[in-house]
C-alpha cells in the first residue's frame, strides 16, 4: 500500500458517518418537505403570474409589515390568524393554499402560523426564507414609503434576477 493511499484511507467521512437514507426514504422524506414548504421564488413566480389558489400571509407585527412585506400578502398577525382568516381568506373550504411568511430563517413565527392555519383546517406551506430571502433575492418590498427593489445579494441568487430554475 503506497503512502498516499494509506493516509486516504484513514480519513474519515462527516458526510458519511451517518449513512444516507435508502432511496425510498429519502424520496419519502423531500416529498414530504415539499409539501410543507415553498420557496421564495415559487411564491414569486406564482405572485406574478395570477396563479390561482395561493395567498400569502404575513405573520409579523404591524411595524414589521409596515417596514417591508411582500406586494400582494395579506397581514394577519399569528395571534389573529383564528379571528381574521375567515373574513380574509374565506373558509377552509375554498381550499386555497395558504403560503406563511415571517422574518427569515432566525424566525419560527411563519411555522407557529402554518401550524395556527392547519389547525383552522386549511392547507398550508411555509415560505422557507421568509422575508429576509424575498427581499434578498432582488425582489419588489412594499412599505409605508413605497414600493422598491435591492439587486439581487449574489450569495443567495443570480446577479442576472433570473430565477435560478432550480
Amino acid at each position: 500500500m503506497t503512502m498516499q493511499f494509506a493516509a486516504a484511507a484513514a480519513i474519515e467521512s462527516a458526510v458519511t458517518a451517518v449513512p444516507a437514507a435508502a432511496p425510498e426514504a429519502a424520496a419519502a422524506h423531500f416529498a414530504a418537505r415539499l409539501a410543507f414548504e415553498a420557496d421564495v421564488s415559487d411564491v414569486h413566480t406564482d405572485l406574478t403570474s395570477g396563479a390561482p389558489g395561493v395567498v400569502v400571509v404575513d405573520s409579523r407585527s404591524r411595524v414589521s409589515w409596515d417596514q417591508g412585506h411582500i406586494p400582494g400578502a395579506l397581514h394577519i398577525p399569528t395571534a389573529r390568524i383564528a379571528e381574521l382568516a375567515p373574513q380574509l381568506i374565506g373558509g377552509p373550504e375554498s381550499r386555497v393554499t395558504v403560503v406563511t411568511y415571517c422574518w427569515g430563517p432566525g424566525c419560527n413565527g411563519a411555522t407557529k402560523a402554518a401550524l395556527a392555519f392547519a389547525r383552522l383546517g386549511y392547507p398550508v406551506k411555509e415560505m422557507i426564507g421568509g422575508f429576509e430571502y424575498w427581499a434578498r433575492e432582488g425582489f419588489e418590498v412594499e412599505s409605508t414609503g413605497g414600493t422598491s427593489r435591492t439587486a439581487p445579494d449574489p450569495l443567495t441568487a443570480p446577479i442576472s434576477g433570473v430565477s435560478c430554475a432550480c
